[in-house]
């Protein structure tokens, strides 16, 4: 597969084993009381800080764990101002760090910082995807085919999903210059091959297609009664005998009979007496199945039992008397043979690669909303419509998924999540990523406002109800080599357990203080303690109560021989030595 270099790559392709996991430290609660400091348990995250860093700190809870990602990342305009900070030790990354990315001319490596600012974020995300996760990212065509070669090269291109277009505009401007951008893009990747969207609900105006010119129950429209692949299926390739014509009916060139003949000899039977037997009828079929190798010398064919002038007056009247079985016959009775499909049948309506603003809305609508909820000022320059998110998740989350949106902006996926949540009763959640500033006073303050409901009088949006959690980044797990004893106790026994199992903590057992949990018949154990040296020998072992198949025992010390490790088969890992590091 080719792949794609640019100045600092070797640098960044693994530079997110590099970045420090950092502990997540709760700010404030938001709900039905409003803001407080108390802890609501809310599973709704709004984090402040860099996203790498972020991301590292989500995976001891999350990797694996989310459904669906959607993220708006620079575009690399010229115009966005965005600043390259990941600290990557390295000479031709490092004299681009706090610099403003510039225009193209003034700014010779200016798509070098966006791959490799986006690079190790991709990475990330691709660990925290469910196995039927799935990302979108929106981009337009500054980035676009930078962007999907290094999305082959990460998620693989055996999973790349669609290149879809969103009409972000509504009009354009009769002066503009050139041929008009009338589209973004948005990327869709998914975690593994043959990833498959939700459907989405079916319009009034599908529905009207369908009526009941039979009488029958149930409203239906005309389908195939036919399908493409003769020369795979040449089985099914053979005469039907027409009850009011008497003629011979055969599937169009290169298509064979829908059903299989024992179904489709079961359907024929409603309209009389059918038999199976062959007919002379090879050349036919031959040039049906457009080549001879593969088409069988005789074959039965569904031809009427009695004589045809016996048969033709009592098909009509069953052809009048309506409600007609599941194939019928067009041109009032003499013509092909066609199949009913009912609506009931048809589920939601599939997903195409154009997604149009009047389904999904437009810039336009997005800027007129946001300005709504701050009451008349534009508190952010491009923001996406919520519909179009709403979108997303219709086809690529369940009622109770995790949303992670990493480049949170002003807050439009939180009021996806909401809007959704409020219309159908569900429970997904969403994690919000900011690094700027603005993040409490612009994206959070958005969540709030959705929440409690916005806007005066005829224009008052009501509340969604809700609740989320406002985090900062804390300290790293680790200083240098040796453990920051400063983040808590709980904080690195919640990261040993997950990197030992990808598991999340279990609550502390009263009787047995070490003890982090089980699983898989293996017993975790964190004898650790700030102020002293900790020993795993007989008298420690003589605490353990916990029955298991195998034990991992955590201490900074061990005096037990081999021997005795494998007879109560312990494995030791020494603190801070054997501590992974995500």
């Amino acid at each position: 597969m080719p792949t794609l270099d640019w100045i600092g790559k070797s640098k960044v392709v693994n530079h997110h084993l590099d970045v420090p996991y950092k502990v997540l430290e709760r700010q404030y609660s938001f709900g039905k009381d409003g803001k407080h400091a108390e802890d609501n348990s809310s599973e709704n995250m709004i984090i402040h800080g860099d996203n790498l860093e972020a991301l590292k700190s989500l995976l001891p809870q999350y990797e694996g764990r989310i459904k669906c990602i959607y993220i708006d990342p620079p575009y690399n305009t010229g115009n966005e101002n965005w600043v390259y900070n990941d600290n990557v030790n390295d000479p031709k990354i490092r004299k681009w760090l706090g610099k403003v990315v510039g225009q193209e001319g003034e700014d010779l490596s200016r798509h070098d910082k966006w791959l490799c600012m986006m690079y190790p974020r991709l990475k990330l995300l691709h660990r925290l995807m469910a196995k039927d996760g799935v990302i979108f990212i929106s981009i337009d065509d500054n980035e676009l085919y930078n962007l999907k070669m290094i999305c082959d090269e990460i998620f693989g291109s055996n999973c790349f999903v669609s290149n879809i277009s969103w009409q972000r505009t509504y009009s354009t401007r009769n002066d503009s210059k050139g041929i008009v951008s009338e589209v973004e893009h948005i990327l869709c990747y998914s975690k593994q091959p043959n990833w498959q969207p939700n459907k989405l609900p079916r319009t009034a105006d599908m529905d009207e297609r369908y009526s009941s010119p039979d009488g029958d129950d149930k409203v239906w429209k005309s389908g195939d009664a036919s399908a493409p692949g003769a020369s795979t299926h040449p089985g099914m390739v053979y005469a039907i005998q027409h009850p009011i014509t008497g003629k011979y009916l055969y599937p169009p060139n290169g298509r064979h009979w829908t059903y299989g003949q024992e179904q489709m000899l079961s359907i024929m039977s409603e309209w009389a007496d059918y038999t199976l037997q062959p007919l002379d009828d090879y050349e036919k079929r031959v040039g049906i199945c457009g080549q001879s190798d593969i088409v069988p010398e005789t074959i039965n064919s569904i031809v009427l039992s009695k004589p045809f002038e016996e048969v033709k007056t009592e098909s009509v009247k069953r052809y009048e008397a309506g409600k007609w079985p599941l194939l019928y016959f067009t041109n009032k009775g003499k013509g092909g043979i066609a199949c009913k499909r009912y609506l009931e049948e048809m589920g939601g309506r599939v997903v195409t690669n154009l997604w149009q603003y009047a389904e999904v809305g437009h810039t336009d609508e997005a800027a007129k909303v946001l300005k709504a909820i701050f009451g008349g000022k534009s508190a952010f320059d491009t923001p996406k419509p919520s519909r179009l998110i709403e979108r997303v998740l219709q086809i690529a989350s369940d009622k109770d998924s995790i949303i992670l949106d990493s480049f949170a902006g002003s807050g439009t996926t939180a009021h996806a999540v909401l809007n959704m949540n409020k219309a159908d009763g569900g429970s997904r959640k969403f994690i919000l990523i900011e690094m700027m500033d603005y993040a409490d006073s612009i994206t959070a303050e958005r969540v709030r406002r959705v929440i409690n409901g916005y806007g005066d009088g005829k224009k008052a949006v009501e509340g969604t109800d809700g609740d989320f959690s406002y985090y900062e980044l804390g300290q790293p797990i680790f200083n240098g080599e040796m453990l920051n004893e400063e983040i808590g106790e709980d904080e690195i026994r919640k990261y040993v357990y997950f990197t030992e199992t990808k598991q999340t903590l279990e609550p502390h057992k009263a009787d047995e203080p070490y003890y982090l949990g089980k699983y898989v018949d293996n017993a975790y154990y964190f004898y650790y303690e700030k102020e002293q040296i900790t020993t795993l020998n007989n008298d420690f072992l003589n605490t353990i109560q916990t029955k298991a198949g195998a034990y991992v025992i955590y201490a900074d010390l061990c005096t037990l021989s081999d021997s005795e490790l494998e007879k109560y088969n312990i494995t030791f890992k020494k603190i801070p030595r054997d501590i992974t590091k995500l």
